[in-house]
């Protein structure tokens, strides 16, 4: 029954859409329909409140560590299954048909709980790459490659698996995306502020 629990609470919580909240909130309209279509804090700064975006991203990490901590009181075994199920409610909210996010923000949330050393390694390299080419789905998808390799060594196999199959997760949530990168048509990101 703890197990239920733990994956229901955390499917649950990954489902809240926060961007799409918070931009209606602001008068913002509806954030599905502008850029990516996606409800994480890349569209969301593509409405040009790069504030919103950056409640947006904290909230959605805020989730994915509150949902696999709830989990941990539980045992190991529900913390896994919380941390999937977080993921997994940010990617594919009931609420929205299933079409949610791309679950990197909530991600990093998760792997904080269950491996800071790997979170801390992804979240440098996903700045750097942020940096260097301006592309935020490419610093993701670099960053989520690198967590999955860089887990097989940090922690322990079900933790790995795990942050493998979110890293699965997390590509194929991405695959629009990568068309872009590869066609020379991806957005790129701003750090200039204003």
């Amino acid at each position: 029954m703890t197990l239920i629990a733990a994956i229901a609470i955390g499917y649950l919580l990954g489902s809240i859409p926060f961007g799409l909240i918070l931009t209606r909130l602001a008068g913002l309209g509806d954030v599905r329909q502008i850029g990516s279509g996606s409800i994480g804090a890349t569209n969301v700064l593509r409405t040009g409140n790069k504030g919103l975006a950056a409640l947006t991203l904290l909230f959605d990490v805020a989730k994915g560590i509150a949902a696999t901590l709830i989990g941990a009181r539980w045992g190991a075994e529900a913390m896994l299954a919380a941390a999937g199920a977080v993921v997994l409610g940010h990617m594919f909210p009931v609420w929205l048909r299933f079409r949610g996010g791309k679950g990197v923000a909530t991600a990093l949330g998760v792997l904080i709980v269950i491996a800071w050393p790997v979170a801390l390694v992804a979240g440098l390299i996903w700045l750097a790459v942020a940096i260097l080419s301006r592309y935020s789905s490419l610093a993701a998808l670099v960053a989520t490659v690198a967590a999955a390799a860089c887990a097989g060594f940090v922690v322990d196999a079900w933790r790995a698996l795990l942050i493998a199959a979110i890293a699965v997760l997390v590509i194929a949530k991405h695959r629009e995306n990568i068309r872009r990168l590869i066609g020379g048509t991806e957005s790129r990101i701003s750090f200039r502020k204003g």
